[in-house]
């Protein structure tokens, strides 16, 4: 018996985001709102429409995420790699294409801790001779 629900966690930055991917249409509802409403601008919905594409299941499948933590980017992001596992949940026969696009990978860059002695992470203070 095939499971109607697939769940999978994804993570960006300081994002988390809990990814349901079931059977239906292609709708992608983030935090209880259309993925449009949700990161409102054109390059973050393609970035979370992109595992679907590879996958080509666009239009089978609908997502249903609950992101937290980060920004809207980071949880983009995040709501990315959710899918992508999710897919894989779904069919292992996706996991070379989407790990070839690096779907399935988690980005490990984060933001660099500010360091004592120095405006920010690397930054010094301003050097006035005189």
């Amino acid at each position: 018996m095939e499971a109607t629900k697939y769940y999978a966690t994804g993570h960006r930055k300081n994002a988390v985001a809990k990814v349901w991917l079931m059977p239906g249409s292609g709708n992608i509802i983030v935090n209880d709102k259309p993925l449009a409403d949700y990161v409102r601008r054109k390059t973050l919905e393609m970035i979370v429409r992109q595992p679907l594409e590879v996958a080509g299941v666009g239009d089978r499948y609908d997502v249903v995420a609950q992101a937290l933590g980060g920004g809207i980017s980071g949880q983009a992001g995040a709501v990315r790699h959710g899918i992508a596992r999710a897919l894989v949940a779904v069919d292992q026969e996706l996991r070379p294409a989407l790990k070839r696009m690096g779907f399935l990978t988690r980005d490990p860059r984060v933001k660099e801790r500010k360091k004592y002695g120095r405006k920010r992470a690397r930054r010094g203070f301003q050097f006035c001779k005189r």
